[in-house]
């Protein structure tokens, strides 16, 4: 089942249990897709629409962090369970040593020696974490081995 056709299945099973909170998440995500679709004129593939769950996800961590500043803890909490529901669809995340090994591993590949070589490292590293582990995690690790 394609991550498009598990949350239209999700959307109805939503409705059908009244789970009002969880219908308008994926109803929201859904919209953003189908714009990205009407933008592109076709429709999205798996690997598509995992991006624009990334994106929607990184959105609303970003607006969680400026909501706790501000001492907004009823739209925090909103966010933290959009998010929840939203982690349901991306794939198994990776720890943190798994990601450290992959960026060593593609470090030794593209034979990067300086942070120069940064831009290489993160080319190469990107395909191979997409949606499995947060970019700001990566970018990090990415600087110390090389720095």
């Amino acid at each position: 089942m394609s991550l498009s056709e598990r949350l239209n299945e999700d959307m109805k099973q939503a409705m059908k249990s009244q789970d009002k909170f969880k219908l308008s998440v994926i109803r929201m995500v859904r919209s953003t897709i189908k714009n990205s679709e009407i933008d592109l004129k076709r429709t999205l593939d798996d690997n598509e629409v995992l991006d624009v769950l990334t994106r929607e996800i990184k959105q609303r961590k970003d607006s969680l962090q400026e909501f706790e500043k501000a001492g907004r803890d009823d739209l925090a909490d909103n966010l933290k369970a959009e998010l929840v529901i939203l982690a349901e669809y991306m794939p198994q995340q990776l720890s943190e040593e798994e990601v450290k090994a992959i960026v060593q591993q593609t470090i030794q590949q593209v034979g990067a020696s300086s942070k120069a070589d940064m831009g290489k490292v993160m080319t190469a590293l990107m395909p191979q974490v997409k949606g499995r582990a947060d970019g700001k995690l990566i970018n990090q690790l990415v600087q110390q081995q090389l720095g």
